[in-house]
């Protein structure tokens, strides 16, 4: 590509809504956790490794029946409050500042690993606050 010789209409984003294809045979309520999965495609946050933390779903979308990519979802990144996990892997006012690991499409945890040394969750976001109704995270 060569430098510009016209005036261009560059388009813009704000880098925070999104949509993207649906995985096949994938339900996506309002509120859910969205992440990508290795293919790119939107699934609802789960206990997995190799999942990228997207924004929250602005509508629910039903994929059930269909294959990857029939159906797309809304999501918007941000600062968002999920459920805080229980027992050793729930989130204290000390964790603000690191991650936070999924646990299930509105839940998050303070470790990667409940049990193992090896990670089998992914990372939702950064942990910001903290307070009696959850945890709250921002997701890039």
């Amino acid at each position: 590509m060569t430098a510009l010789s016209n005036d261009r209409n560059t388009r813009r984003r704000d880098g925070e809504i999104f949509s993207d294809p649906v995985a096949a045979g994938v339900l996506i309520r309002i509120g859910a956790l969205v992440c990508l999965n290795a293919a790119g495609n939107a699934v609802p946050g789960a206990t997995a490794t190799g999942l990228t933390a997207r924004g929250v779903a602005w509508g629910r979308v039903d994929n059930t029946g269909g294959s990857a990519g029939d159906a797309r979802v809304e999501t918007e990144a941000g600062v968002f409050r999920f459920a805080n996990s229980a027992g050793g892997d729930e989130i204290t006012r000390a964790d603000i500042g690191a991650d936070a690991w999924i646990v299930d499409d509105q839940t998050v945890a303070k470790t990667g690993a409940p049990v193992e040394t090896v990670p089998t969750r992914s990372t939702a976001g950064r942990i910001v606050d903290i307070d009696s109704a959850g945890v709250w995270v921002a997701i890039a």
